[in-house]
């Protein structure tokens, strides 16, 4: 009987030469849930998701996604996984010389041996589901942002994934395209019966849509819970970083003298 959980690491260390990334991350993805994990730039999100897909390999500890530690797996097993994932990229990373069609059209053309006919089928029902269907011959030059991202959703979720991975989806966005984004990753997650990941910045609408989340900060969990549980919680960094406040644990001044004195240092110089 498989897990209740897709994906789950467990005592996840990394480290980029000698500096430490990731150290001791727990998390557990259930199947069918949408969980976020957010923090500031620098706190490893990336860098998870980057594991969990095997372009990077941990440390120390593992990371398993149905049931299989992705580290151990040979190229074909890596490649196999890989093609049970979606992913959609910051800003989209569509292939700026094909259409819209074509970009999506990709990995069924490249993953499957389908028929053209029913490759046209598939493009225009995935497109149809992030509302594109009638911009199927544009060029990616001729879409907006929020176009763009949700084409680039269309062409993730083309093989039907069990996992997708969201990397800062809501970057760039106007609050339109935002919530638009963010209904479709609440929506396609349902309908597939996948399981997602997002790593974002964006506590208010991520907040609308997620199951759980997981704070980080340096490389570590510090918080985590359901939405309700994260609004109401009253740790200094989570509070601030929920509820967008400038002043707490995380100072808007970078550490150095004193103001007063860089300023007589500046007197005493001239």
């Amino acid at each position: 009987m498989p897990s209740e959980n897709l994906v789950e690491i467990q005592e996840l260390n990394f480290t980029y030469d000698v500096r430490p990334v990731l150290q001791g991350i727990n998390m557990h993805f259930p199947r069918g849930k949408v969980v976020a994990i957010m923090g500031l730039s620098g706190c490893g999100k990336t860098t998870l998701l980057r594991l969990i897909g095997g372009q990077l390999k941990p440390s120390s500890g593992q990371v398993q996604v149905a049931g299989q530690t992705i580290h151990t797996l040979d190229r074909e097993g890596l490649f196999r996984m890989r093609r049970r994932m979606g992913m959609l990229f910051q800003f989209g990373a569509l292939y700026t010389d094909m259409s819209v069609f074509d970009n999506v059209a990709f990995q069924m053309r490249e993953h499957t041996d389908l028929p053209e006919s029913l490759i046209r089928d598939l493009v225009l029902l995935k497109l149809e589901a992030v509302g594109l269907r009638g911009a199927h011959n544009l060029m990616p030059t001729e879409l907006s942002g929020g176009m763009a991202r949700r084409v680039a959703l269309a062409r993730a979720i083309a093989l039907d994934p069990m996992l997708m991975l969201y990397d800062e989806p809501f970057a760039g966005l106007d609050t339109i395209s935002l919530g638009v984004i963010g209904n479709l990753i609440r929506h396609l997650n349902d309908a597939l019966g996948a399981t997602s990941i997002v790593v974002t910045h964006d506590v208010q609408e991520s907040l609308k849509i997620v199951d759980y989340i997981y704070f980080m900060s340096e490389g570590r969990v510090i918080a985590e819970g359901t939405p309700d549980e994260l609004r109401a919680a009253d740790t200094g960094f989570v509070h601030q970083f929920v509820h967008g406040e400038i002043d707490g644990p995380m100072p808007f001044h970078y550490p150095g003298a004193g103001y007063a004195e860089d300023l007589a240092l500046d007197v005493a110089h001239a």
